[in-house]
């Protein structure tokens, strides 16, 4: 039989534990919604769902659930997905920017 310590700091375990499962779900879940909505097309659902799930990340994050270089990672990974999604919807929409080229573009096309 353990201790009345033991028995407590169990129980306290457990509920940490349960909170914890919940706010991971509630986390992956927002991250699958923001991917969802990025494979979509759509800039604007996918930008406030990218918002929600930032949001979510970082507060998982301040509460220890998640380890801060987890957090960035996964923030980082999700806004570069949303970056690229933005830039060919946006260059797939008919704008003419296949002509503007960048300086590095053209001292690599110089050489």
């Amino acid at each position: 039989m353990a201790t009345k310590g033991a028995t407590k700091a169990h129980r306290q375990s457990l509920k940490r534990r349960l909170h914890n499962r919940m706010i991971k779900s509630a986390t992956k879940t927002a991250m699958k919604r923001a991917t969802d909505a990025i494979a979509a097309g759509d800039p604007e659902t996918a930008r406030e769902a990218v918002r929600d799930a930032i949001k979510a990340l970082d507060s998982a994050g301040s509460k220890g659930i998640f380890h801060p270089n987890n957090v960035s990672r996964r923030k980082s990974r999700l806004v570069l997905k949303y970056n690229a999604a933005v830039a060919s919807i946006q260059s797939s929409s008919g704008d003419d920017d296949s002509k503007k080229s960048s300086k590095t573009s053209r001292a690599k096309k110089s050489k």
